[in-house]
């Protein structure tokens, strides 16, 4: 299960034109936590906090082959410049990867490089063998709900209070966020539950979102 290589990416989802794929060094830890603090402002508190730490790169970032490491990070280049990143979490034991953050710097938004977030997860999830990747969406601006939905990732609810975001004037506040996912295997590979094992309410939800997968009387 060892993370895909950055040739394997270019040829599996290529950058817009002058843009290229880059692993980071070691040695870039500091000037990466300043590009990322400056590219996604507030990102102090809350989940994504730990991007702003050195001791989570050292610990919990892969660099390299011989340090295998459940954090992985992509950035995103245009000539020698740093133009954004994209990182994401692997769990091996359920065998799910969970999109983390995905930012660009200003100077480069609008080249459509967010775009190729979805893409890009589900490649790395294919390349590893996992069977779902997930991730989560603001609900500030529907820019990132849109890529999600429109590269056939599927909304599956509302998610209140699993973060926490800077709001005005400092304060912290707990946020709702969208989660969007996108299944790697096939229905083979999917016990489906029965009706019996439902409530009302989770019978009603299960079949709206996943309709015509239901066993039992009440399917």
């Amino acid at each position: 299960m060892k993370w895909p290589s950055v040739e394997h990416l270019t040829s599996s989802v290529p950058l817009p034109p002058g843009y290229t794929y880059a692993l980071p060094t070691r040695e870039d830890t500091p000037a990466l936590i300043r590009a990322v603090d400056a590219w996604f402002p507030g990102l102090a508190v809350g989940n994504a906090s730990c991007y702003l730490r050195e001791d989570f790169y050292v610990n919990r970032v892969f660099f390299d082959e011989l340090h295998e490491r459940d954090f992985f990070l992509m950035l995103f280049k245009h000539e020698n410049e740093w133009a954004g990143m994209l990182s994401v979490e692997r769990d091996k034991d359920s065998q799910v990867l969970y999109g983390r953050v995905g930012t660009i710097a200003e100077s480069h938004r609008g080249s459509r490089l967010s775009k190729c977030f979805p893409p890009l997860m589900e490649t790395m999830g294919k390349a590893m063998g996992m069977g779902m990747v997930y991730s989560l969406a603001t609900l500030k601006v529907p820019h990132m709900q849109v890529g999600f939905e429109k590269a056939g990732w599927q909304l599956i609810g509302i998610i209140p209070g699993f973060d926490r975001e800077l709001v005005n004037h400092g304060e912290v506040k707990r946020v709702f966020e969208a989660i969007y996912v996108k299944v790697l295997v096939t229905e083979q590979d999917f016990l489906r539950p029965s009706s019996e094992g439902m409530t009302p309410a989770t019978r009603s939800l299960f079949k709206h979102l996943y309709p015509g997968q239901l066993h039992g009387t009440e399917a």
